[in-house]
This record gives structure tokens, C-alpha cells and sequence, in this order.
């Protein structure tokens, strides 16, 4: 049979059945790490899988985003081995990302002090040394909730009750088994590089630099950050609603109705909190006149930024608002990326000198007229806006755009003018307890939806474009998070399931030969473990509306 390799962009003749370990030993292929996956037409596969057609096939080591994950994987179930030999009957939870790493609560029947993460730290060295194989198995679906019961997995168990399929893949290491809802490396010693540093009631689990996989991404301090998700697994917990199989079975139960009106009302508590925060800091007489919105791509900046501005009206605040989007630059005055494609994530995509001119208007009290990013005409700047002035007692600005807490975006302006807001989608909520749902699949979920639906791109354009995205946000959002005043998660309990019916004909779309395809299948895939809630059960004033549309707002 004929092999494509994509990593050597040739052709190459192989026996029927070979396994996908034995083609990378046959062919010269130079990765920067060992091999975790294989790409085959476009899924996912082991490394210990067999083929037995012709085919198309590229290997990936943890350079890649779906390598860097497989690692991820393979590293959690190390960890949940070493704490289970150490302490029979712990537990490790994967809660979220954070500081680069996965934060992993343990529950073990003693104190998890700095000597206890020291013997867990060696005990994963020791099995990682052993080089133990990950074996992959798949089962009827009632063989494995049994098997997990046994194991005390119930939150596996009430996923897979929940997910309708009559097999179910799992994997055993040196006999332990569990579920991964993705793939697992080889084995364990292809996981040498790894960390651990003492955090809250658990560890930060450290994971290789994709840009150097023999050292450790460096950590981040994200304190705030880290105490927002930890606010939201307090509510989820006093909700009983933190796994997948969780939410699923409340939605069969008929409670969707409930799920929504506490998280609509957990985030509206939390805007009125902020509006108060505003409120205070103007009451100690700084001269605050700036509320600065900022958030990674797909956050709901907008869609909070206008509750916002209804809590700020009705606590007597006159309340404008501008948008940086609407400050950028003409497509063909865009800065362009270093692989020759424009870079709408750079600050400098935004007109700097004509927004601080209207903004220091602004607060000496003339009168502006505020232009409008025209997307639909391909990238034109109009002037279609009223004309705007800020009340000079009363009056505040409200901005908002990705690069809003960034220094460098108005210099000249005082820091005690401005309250700084930050928010993103911190998805809270996770597959089981050892399968986190990263935040930028959800992000990406909402900006394939929005796309599609205002934009006129495919879910193959966006996809496309959220590597550059990522990359930018890693440059010019992240670094400045921390900064915040406040912070606002925007992820909704039950947000997925609300959208899971509509992207997933949208990421059906995406052709197969196009390299956008495996993230379009994967995205698929994960939208299969949940049920759906009706769109229409969403009150109009929703965040996730901003996405989906029926808001009542205008945008």
C-alpha cells in the first residue's frame, strides 16, 4: 500500500497491518520530540494503531497543539497512578488550566504538605522510568461503567450513562484503567520532561515548553486568575453540576430551566459586584473616568460590557461607551505577521494616534464623532456614529477591545483615572475529573458560531485563523491580565449544550483534504458527550447570545 507522509512530504510503500510506530522507525523522519500521535486523513490516532490502506499520515511529537495535549494526557494518568500507589483510595482531579501548568486538587487521607508532593514527584519519575506501555482497549459501554464503578469513577460513570454509545475505548496502565477522551502516548517514557510545585489543596503539574520540549514551560503567576476559577468550582460544587455527565443528566432530568436561571443569575450578581467596585473608587475622589474592558477573542466583552453600562446607568452614572474594534486600521494600513498575513491582534492594527486625539477630546470635554469598523465591506473605516461628549461630573467612558489593559495603548493617560476590567471564558466545568475542558475550545466554539452567522467566514476560516489568534493574545492580552481591578468569567454552566446544535453543522462543513479538518472533527467529537438545551430558553439579555444571536441588545 502507498503512505503520504506529510512530515517528509513524500511517498513511501508499506506492508498492510503495520503499525504506526513501525512506519516512523521505517522512514527518516526528524521531529523535535518522540512521537505521541499520529494524523491519519485527518484523525487523530495511536501511535500503536495499524493501517491497512493507503493513506495519509503525519506524525506529531509535542510541538504541536494536539501533541502537546496527548502528552498532557499521558502525564495526568502517571499522576493518578503514583498517587493511588502511595495513597490507596486518593484522588486527583484535573480542575483547569493555570500558570501554564494543570492545577490537580488530590484528596488523600493526609495532609498534602511539600513532603508528600516530593514522593509523589518521585513515584511518577519511577513509573515514567519503567516506561510502561499505555495500553488501549475498547469494551461494551456496560463492561466499562461496571469496571468504573469498581474503580469509584462516578463521574465516568454518569458520562458514559449519559453519552448513548454502546462501546467505549479506555486505556489501563500496568493494569489501572480509566478514560481519556483523546489519545494517549505510547507509553511513559516518552513523559520525561514534567514538573510538580506545591498550589492550593493539590499541585500545579507542569508540562514541556512546545517551543523547547526538553524544559518546562515557565510559570506565570495568575493569582487572580487562579482565585476566579476557584470561586466558580465553589458555586459548581454547591450546584452539584462540575462534570459532563453531571450537566447531562440534569438536562434529562428536565432542570435546564434551573441550570440557566442560576447562571444567568450567578453572572449578574457578579456585574452588580463590579458596578459597586466602580462606584466605591469614584466615591474616594481619583477621578475616575475610564472603565477599561479587555479579554481575549470570543470572551463576551461586549455582551458584559453593555450589563455593564446598565448597572452603571441605574446607579446614576452617565455612561459612554467605544469600542477599539472600531479603531482599527484600514485592511490595507494592517501590520502584517511574520508569515505575511495581516496581524488584526497587534496593538498596532489599531489607529493610535487618531483614538488617543479623540480620547484626550474626550475627557477635556469636547465633542467627538467616533468612527465605525465597517468587517461586511471588507475592513473600511466610516463615520456613521452620532457625535459623543462625556458629562463633566457624571460622565465616564467605558472602552473595550482585546488591547485595553495594555500600557502602551494610551501612555499619556493617569492610571488612577482608569478601572481596569478583564474577562474571559474559564471554563469550569469538566469532562470527568481527569479531563479538563481547555478554554480555548469554548472560546473557539463561540467565534466559529459568531463567524459563521455575522461574519461570513466558514468554521475552516476561523480555525484557520486561531493559531495566529492564540498567538497574538499570548503577546498582547495575557502578559497584561493581571493588572485587572476585577475580573469577570463569562463561561456559562450550560453554554456548550446550548450551542453544540448549531456549530456542529457549521464544523460538518469543513472538507476533509484541508488541514483545518482534524480540529473541526475534534471540536465534533467533544460536542457529541453532551445533550442539548433549546436556544430559546436563553432570557434575551444573555452573554451567550452575543454569539448565537436573539440578544436584545445591539451590537
Amino acid at each position: 500500500m502507498k503512505i503520504y507522509c506529510k512530515n517528509t512530504e513524500s511517498f513511501f510503500d508499506a506492508d498492510p497491518g503495520v503499525t504506526f510506530q513501525e512506519l516512523f522507525n521505517q522512514v527518516d523522519i526528524k521531529l523535535k520530540g518522540n512521537p505521541l500521535c499520529v494524523n491519519l486523513n485527518g484523525k487523530l490516532t495511536r501511535m500503536d494503531a495499524r493501517v491497512y490502506e493507503n493513506s495519509d499520515v503525519e506524525f506529531m511529537d509535542g510541538s504541536s497543539d494536539f501533541g502537546i495535549r496527548v502528552y498532557s494526557f499521558g502525564l495526568v494518568f502517571v499522576l493518578s497512578k503514583a498517587v493511588s500507589e502511595l495513597y490507596p483510595g486518593g484522588k486527583v482531579r484535573v480542575a483547569n488550566a493555570v500558570s501554564r501548568g494543570l492545577y490537580c486538587p488530590i484528596m488523600i487521607d493526609r495532609e498534602l504538605d511539600n513532603d508528600v508532593v516530593s514522593k509523589i514527584n518521585e513515584r511518577m519519575g519511577s513509573i515514567i522510568g519503567r516506561n510502561i506501555p499505555f495500553i488501549h482497549h475498547a469494551a461494551h459501554t456496560t463492561e466499562v461503567i461496571e469496571m468504573m464503578k469498581n474503580a469509584g469513577r462516578d463521574d465516568v460513570v454518569d458520562l458514559l450513562e449519559t453519552t448513548g454509545k454502546i462501546y467505549t475505548e479506555y486505556y489501563t496502565l500496568d493494569g489501572m484503567p480509566d478514560c481519556y477522551f483523546g489519545i494517549l502516548p505510547p507509553s511513559t517514557g516518552c513523559l520525561k520532561v514534567f514538573g510538580l510545585e506545591p498550589l492550593a489543596q493539590g499541585v500545579l503539574l507542569r508540562i514541556p515548553n512546545k517551543e523547547d520540549l526538553y524544559n518546562l514551560q515557565p510559570m506565570v503567576s495568575q493569582k487572580k486568575m487562579f482565585g476566579v476559577f476557584n470561586e466558580h468550582h465553589k458555586w459548581m460544587k454547591i450546584l452539584e453540576f462540575s462534570m459532563v455527565g453531571e450537566l447531562n443528566k440534569a438536562i434529562i432530568a428536565g432542570k435546564s430551566n434551573m441550570l440557566i436561571n442560576v447562571g444567568e443569575a450567578l453572572q449578574s450578581n457578579k456585574i452588580v459586584r463590579i458596578a459597586d467596585s466602580i462606584m466605591e473608587r469614584r466615591s474616594q475622589g481619583k477621578g475616575l473616568k475610564l472603565v477599561m474592558v479587555s479579554g481575549p477573542s470570543s470572551s463576551g466583552k461586549t455582551t458584559f460590557s453593555k450589563r455593564l453600562q446598565v448597572q452603571l446607568l441605574a446607579q446614576g452614572l452617565k455612561l459612554k461607551v467605544l469600542s477599539l474594534d472600531d479603531y482599527f486600521l484600514n485592511r490595507d494600513q494592517t501590520p502584517l505577521d511574520e508569515n505575511g498575513e495581516h496581524d488584526f491582534e497587534s496593538l498596532y492594527a489599531i489607529d493610535l494616534p487618531f483614538f488617543n486625539s479623540q480620547l484626550k477630546d474626550l475627557l477635556a470635554g469636547k465633542t467627538i464623532q467616533p468612527p465605525t469598523f465597517n468587517f461586511l465591506k471588507g475592513g473600511v473605516r466610516e463615520f456613521t456614529a452620532a457625535e459623543m461628549s462625556l458629562d463633566k461630573d457624571d460622565g465616564i467612558l467605558l472602552i473595550e477591545g482585546i488591547h485595553a489593559l495594555n500600557p502602551n495603548l494610551m501612555p499619556d493617560i493617569p492610571s488612577d483615572t482608569k478601572f481596569l476590567i478583564y474577562v474571559s471564558a474559564l471554563t469550569s466545568m469538566c469532562i470527568d475529573e481527569h479531563n479538563y475542558i481547555p478554554t480555548t475550545d469554548n472560546r473557539l466554539l463561540r467565534r466559529i458560531t459568531r463567524d459563521y452567522k455575522y461574519r461570513s467566514y466558514s468554521a475552516r476560516d476561523t480555525i484557520k485563523r486561531w493559531t495566529s489568534v492564540r498567538a497574538g493574545e499570548e503577546k498582547w492580552i495575557f502578559p497584561y491580565q493581571e493588572n485587572a481591578d476585577a475580573m469577570f468569567n463569562s463561561a456559562m454552566l450550560f453554554e456548550i449544550a446550548v450551542i453544540k446544535d448549531m456549530v456542529d453543522p457549521i464544523l460538518a462543513e469543513v472538507p476533509e483534504n484541508c488541514p483545518e479538518y482534524t480540529k473541526a472533527r475534534q471540536l465534533r467529537d467533544f460536542l457529541k458527550l453532551f445533550h442539548t438545551i433549546p436556544s430559546q430558553n436563553l432570557p434575551p439579555t444573555s452573554l451567550v447570545r452575543e454569539f448565537i444571536g436573539g440578544s436584545s441588545f445591539d451590537y
